[in-house]
């Protein structure tokens, strides 16, 4: 794939790349099984009277357990680990504070998690609306590649979180994705992807900035 690239027309700024069949086709099954994976989510929430007599919709108020989904659908508020002299001992949140932000997390959960996912299978839907079936030139307007550099987010962060799990050892969670594997490692084809989707997000950025 060539760097993105910001050229003027008549009809105003456009964001313009090249991607060969291949780079079309990873792209396409890793947007795809994002939007799946959102999808299943947003379907799944439990019913909630309150909301159906209000009109007001409502998502889950569990953190998913999937890694991935985790990572893009985050919690709002998180308890900073005490490090004081007159805090618990290990460094661990204060019970109290810990059940406060649990509350509040499960509270903007159900009432923001639906729109998050919205906008997340809008962009979604716009990258595979724009990409180009047999490779070849991809070219966006500013607004598209908003959308692009969104979701590439989103697939980046999610393929993240799975190379992190696959990393962990004997039980203890991967802090860093690793810089490189050997090609027999089986994460080696799936960090390949993750550096591409951080080229593409990076020029992308780029090109929209103007830099």
């Amino acid at each position: 794939m060539k760097a993105w690239q910001r050229r003027s027309s008549l009809g105003g700024p456009r964001i313009k790349s090249v991607m060969e069949p291949h780079e079309v086709h990873i792209l396409h099954t890793l947007v795809s099984n994002v939007m799946e994976m959102l999808e299943e989510r947003r379907d799944s929430a439990p019913r909630d009277e309150l909301a159906e007599l209000t009109g007001m919709r409502s998502g889950h108020s569990e953190r998913p357990g999937e890694a991935p989904l985790a990572r893009l659908l985050p919690d709002f508020h998180r308890v900073e680990r005490a490090s004081g002299p007159d805090e618990a001992p290990g460094g661990e949140p204060d019970a109290e504070k810990e059940a406060a932000a649990e509350a509040h997390n499960s509270g903007m959960r159900m009432i923001h998690e639906p729109a998050i996912i919205d906008a997340k299978l809008e962009c979604a839907t716009e990258v595979l609306r724009s990409l180009p079936s047999r490779g070849g030139t991809v070219s966006l307007s500013l607004e598209q590649a908003d959308a692009w550099m969104r979701c590439l987010n989103d697939v980046r962060l999610g393929l993240g979180a799975v190379l992190l799990e696959e990393s962990s050892t004997d039980g203890v969670p991967a802090t860093a994705i690793p810089e490189y594997v050997p090609d027999h490692d089986p994460r080696s084809a799936q960090l390949d992807v993750y550096h591409w989707l951080t080229f593409m997000q990076d020029s992308l950025c780029s090109a929209l900035t103007g830099e």
